[in-house]
């Protein structure tokens, strides 16, 4: 007779990992446009007040401006190139019959 292997071990604490490293990763990125309408310069609880001021200081600063539309333009470049590249190799995995569509196969799997 072989031994049963339990598929659930550990999954309590996978979970709870998951759910750490999750909030870890994204509570910083929820709370940055939170803290953007403080009143206060610094980044801490309570908030102060609500301002618009960071905004209106952004936009009345050229070389802020000029930065937030470069990272516009790249980050649609990057979105675009990625998304041809996963079309194209998805496309590969269905139709391909070459060696290097069989490889791309393989890794995805």
């Amino acid at each position: 007779m072989t031994a049963r292997r339990d598929n659930n071990a550990g999954g309590g604490w996978l979970g709870l990992y998951v759910l750490a490293y999750l909030v870890f990763l994204y509570l910083p990125v929820l709370l940055i446009p939170l803290f953007s309408f403080n009143n206060s310069i610094q980044a801490a609880f309570p908030l102060q007040g609500f301002t618009l001021d960071w905004y209106r200081t952004l936009y009345g600063n050229p070389a802020l401006s000029g930065a937030l539309a470069n990272s516009l333009v790249i980050g649609v470049i990057a979105a675009s190139g990625a998304t041809l590249c996963g079309i194209t190799v998805s496309y590969m995995d269905l139709y391909g019959r070459s060696p290097l569509a069989a490889t791309i196969s393989a890794i995805a799997r």
